[in-house]
Formats: C-alpha cells, sequence, structure tokens
C-alpha cells in the first residue's frame, strides 16, 4: 500500500479509495479517542515526575504518555538534537519500514500518509510528537547518563543532583547504539570503499558490484539501496540462514498470534507454509537448526525476487580474507554448521557494505542490583521492571528477539503501568513477586529451544499485560487506564480513599517519594 496525503483534503475519497479512507478515518479516531490531551503552557504538572533517558521512538512516546496523564517529565539524551528518532536518526535516507505502518503507530497521534513510509516521514512523526507534548523544553540533549542512583530520600537521581530529583525512570535506550565495524583479518587489503550500512546515504552503486557483508535487516537495507542505486551485481555473504516472511500486515499479524511465544510442535504449519508459497523454488535459504519462533525474522518481499532475477546472489559463507579487490570465503552447502569444510571462493567487488548491525546501548547506569543473577535483564518483570525498584522501566530496551509490532500499545502500557505503580501503592509488588512472575514465566516455556525471555510474540506480551492486571485486585480498577489511557481519575479517587485505610502500606516513612520504589504487594 502505498499513498500520499493531500493537503486540500484529509482523507481519500471513499469511494475511489475505500480502503485508504479507512485507513485514515482509523487513524484519526485513534488520535481522538487515545491521546493523551497535551496540558497548556501554564498546567502546573503536580504528579510524580519522570525521567525518560533517550530521545528516540520509545523514549518520546513514554515521555508524551507522562505529560499527557500529568506526569512532568525530563528527558536526558547523550546526543545532540540531530539524534531525536533514535536509531531512525542514523539510517540511509532511502530506508523505510520493512512492517506495514499500520503495525508502527508508535503513538496514538501518528498518521501515517504511506502504508511503508521512510525514514523522513518517521522522524518527521516523531518530532510533531514531540512538539505536541511540549518535549521540546524538556529535552536535555548532549547530556549522556552514567549513573541512576536514589538520594537519601529514595529520591531518583540522574548523574548528580544538579538535575533535579525523580520518582521513577524510564530507560529507553533502544537495542541500537553506535554502527558495529568489527575488526576483520586482512580488511585493510581491500583498496576499494568500504562503507556500514547505515552511511550509504550519497554513495554511487551505480553499474557497481557490491559486497554485502552480513546476513541480517541491515544486509536487507544494503540491497534495497543498491537495487535502487543501479548496482549490477550484489553479493550478500552470510554466516547462517535466516527467516525471511512477506511483508504483508496479515501474514505478519498472524505469525504474533503464538500466544506461547515459542517454537512448538504446531509451527511447522506456517514453516511449511512459507517453505511451499514464499520460497518456492528458493528453499535452501529456510534455516535447518532454528524455527520461525527463535528469532525475529526479516521482513521483506523483494529479497526472493532479486534473487531470482540474478541481481543478488545470497552466498552461505565464512569470511577467510581479503584481497585488494574482493573478499575470499569458504562457501558452505546448506546444513553445514559456521567453520565447517566447503569450497573456497573469490567474491570481486567494487565496494564492500559491512552490515553488521548496530553495538547494543548498556544499561550499565541502573543500580546495580538491577544486575543480581538470575534475575538479570531480560529476566525482568514483564521483561522491563527490575525486580528490586517497580519505579524503574527500562522498554524496548531489554529484548532479543520477537514477533510482533512497534505499536503504541505496549508502549503505552508500559508507560502506564509504571505511572499506576507510583502513585498506587497497593497495586506496586514487592522484589518477591516479580521473582515468582519471572520464575513462573521460564516453567511455562521451559521446553522452549531458547530462553523464556530470549524471544517472545506479541500475543504472549499482551497475556503479560493481563495477567499483570487481573492478578491483583488493586490493579482492576486502573485496567482502562492501562490498556487504553482512559479514565485516571477515577482509580486516582479511589486511591485517595484507600490512603485512610492502608496505614502507610508502601509508603516511606517520611512519606516522601522515596516510597514510591517501595513494592509490598503482588
Amino acid at each position: 500500500m502505498t499513498f500520499v496525503a493531500r493537503s486540500d483534503n484529509p482523507f481519500f475519497h471513499p469511494f475511489l479509495h475505500p480502503f485508504l479512507f479507512l485507513y485514515e478515518v482509523f487513524q484519526w479516531l485513534a488520535d481522538k479517542i487515545f491521546s493523551p490531551t497535551p496540558p497548556g503552557p501554564s498546567t502546573r504538572l503536580g504528579r510524580p515526575k519522570v525521567a525518560v533517558i533517550g530521545a528516540g521512538i520509545t523514549g518520546v512516546t513514554a515521555a508524551a504518555h507522562c505529560i499527557g496523564h500529568g506526569f512532568d517529565v525530563v528527558i536526558f539524551e547523550g546526543g545532540d538534537k540531530n539524534s531525536l528518532g533514535g536509531i531512525w536518526s542514523k539510517v540511509n535516507n532511502t530506508s523505510g519500514l520493512q512492517i506495514h505502518s499500520l503495525m508502527y503507530r508508535f503513538h496514538p497521534s501518528v498518521k501515517w500518509d504511506r502504508g511503508y513510509p521512510d525514514r523522513q516521514q518517521i522522524i518527521s512523526q516523531v518530532k510533531q510528537v514531540w512538539e505536541r507534548y511540549g518535549l521540546d523544553t524538556r529535552t536535555k540533549f548532549n547530556t549522556k547518563v552514567d549513573k541512576v542512583y536514589q538520594d537519601e530520600k529514595g529520591r531518583w537521581i540522574i548523574n548528580n543532583p544538579s538535575n533535579g530529583t525523580f520518582g521513577g525512570v524510564i530507560a529507553a535506550v533502544g537495542t541500537c547504539g553506535d554502527p558495529m565495524m568489527p575488526h576483520m583479518e586482512g580488511l585493510d587489503k581491500f583498496k576499494k570503499p568500504i562503507y556500514h550500512s547505515s552511511q550509504l546515504t550519497g554513495v554511487d552503486a551505480t553499474n557497481k558490484r557490491m559486497i554485502v557483508i552480513g546476513g541480517g535487516a541491515s544486509a536487507v537495507e544494503a540491497l534495497e539501496y543498491a537495487a535502487q542505486e543501479g548496482a549490477s551485481k550484489i553479493y550478500i555473504l552470510s554466516r547462517s540462514d535466516k527467516w525471511i516472511i512477506p511483508r504483508n500486515w496479515f501474514i505478519d499479524v498472524l505469525l504474533s498470534l503464538n500466544i506461547w511465544g515459542q517454537e512448538t510442535t504446531l509451527s511447522v504449519i506456517p514453516e511449511t507454509l512459507l517453505k511451499k508459497f514464499f520460497y518456492r523454488d528458493l528453499q535452501d535459504l529456510v534455516p535447518t537448526e532454528k524455527g520461525i519462533f527463535m528469532d525475529t525474522p526479516m521482513v521483506n518481499s523483494d529479497v526472493l525476487d532479486k534473487l531470482r532475477s540474478g541481481k543478488a546472489e545470497w552466498i552461505r559463507c565464512d569470511i577467510e580474507n581479503f584481497t585488494e579487490t574482493g573478499v575470499l570465503v569458504n562457501k558452505r552447502d546448506k546444513g553445514v554448521p559456521i567453520g565447517g569444510p566447503g569450497r573456497h571462493m573469490n567474491i570481486e567487488g567494487d565496494l564492500v557494505v559491512m552490515a553488521t548491525g548496530y553495538k547494543r546501548p548498556s544499561l550499565d547506569f541502573l543500580p546495580s542490583d538491577s544486575f543480581n543473577e538470575p534475575y538479570g535483564p531480560p529476566n525482568w518483570y514483564l521483561q522491563t521492571f527490575p525486580p528490586q525498584h517497580p519505579s524503574i522501566s527500562a522498554i524496548n530496551c531489554t529484548y532479543l528477539s520477537a514477533i510482533g509490532t512497534v505499536g503504541n500499545w505496549h508502549i503505552g502500557i508500559y508507560t502506564r503501568l509504571l505511572l499506576m505503580f507510583l502513585v498506587d501503592p497497593l497495586t506496586r509488588p514487592s522484589p518477591f513477586w516479580m521473582e515468582r512472575w519471572i520464575d513462573m514465566t521460564k516453567l511455562l516455556k521451559a521446553t522452549s529451544p531458547t530462553g523464556a525471555f530470549d524471544f517472545f510474540t506479541y500475543l504472549e506480551l499482551i497475556w503479560w499485560f493481563v495477567f499483570c492486571v487481573l492478578v491483583n485486585p488493586f490493579r482492576w480498577k486502573w485496567a482502562f487506564f492501562v490498556f487504553f489511557g482512559l479514565g485516571f481519575a477515577l482509580p486516582k479517587q479511589v486511591v485517595s480513599a484507600e490512603d485512610r485505610i492502608r496505614n502507610g502500606v508502601g509508603r516511606a516513612k517520611s512519606g516522601d517519594a522515596g516510597g514510591r520504589d517501595i513494592g509490598r504487594s503482588f
């Protein structure tokens, strides 16, 4: 689906473009119903203040939810203003969504004008949310967070007291930091240009042979750039095979509905269908050592077509060395493990692209007891809350692999769960019960070929949220707020009434903000 909205009419004609019209109506309704109301310039935000670390999509979205529900925030971003948007501020101008924009609605107010937006529109939407909720005046750029700790009253300090005190912390540093350029033997021998896959904007690839080292999402990005620029041949040198699924929102949603969040005997059904109807004559590329529910698949419908056309070639191999004009590889047959026997080949090329991904940002700035084994990330409560600290949520930066969406729903839910914990002591879980939930999840996924939290699906994530709310009756009054962002006032009034009979449960003795990190419920 590719379409561009017109400035003279915000909606497509309902008869000429019925599906596009319905999509735009859906976006309009989502904004009107679920977007928190931005506070006015003179509005006093009196609820606990929240520190948000990172100004990427997750950080901006979480901060907007906080502001919209009356919680003041400060965003700390290590880069300059050009870093707004996180990973999308670092990729090529030609980069765009691999999943449909219906599955990438990171905030209810987002309005896409095409099915697969490019980098420019994504950054534009992030900036609109950032400005709409007054986050432009609440963001500290060029402020790298090195330490998060508590003062004598239990309030959170970011780096040093000059940055203020906070009742809660949202870590939103993501999973992609600086480009990763690993050292490879003999790389300096190659006399032609070498680029990282995120640094291709402006690179001339016309009628050139491009060698792409790597077989993940970054390789697909490089492949699409090379094809768009008219490269004569594209070689993808991959150490292992990775599942590729169609760029089809319906199929992607179906795969995310595996509530077990792991490879099961039923996984053979979608895997067989993909082999027969999607891979077809290229089933040699289907991974043999792992199923589709063991690692994040690549989402692209064009890769296989480019391989069939001969414009691109996928080579399963180990990198042996480099020459002045190419790369020496050990090409392996399907099923032969990395480092196994194969046939040596010399791949000649005019430029090398390192599709080697990005360094994972560190969470070392969080308190050291957040990493106590065996409850270190990603083995946290709901995967984001360290068991020792219910007032900290590390959203979208602890997961390893998944099949799902990048929707506003889970970012909003995680944020609102944190806000609920901050204002309602009877909903705030104790370390003991947070650890028991982690143990329960590990038990339920004991047969998984991966770790319990190493892979999940979106339906499994929803199950986590539902269980979290249902298991504690004191959270029931917050259900509409947690899941939809509606009805904050009523549960807050109930909490005020409960204060009179709670006898201080969950509060610090002094009544200060420190009690918000003390969980005594379940």
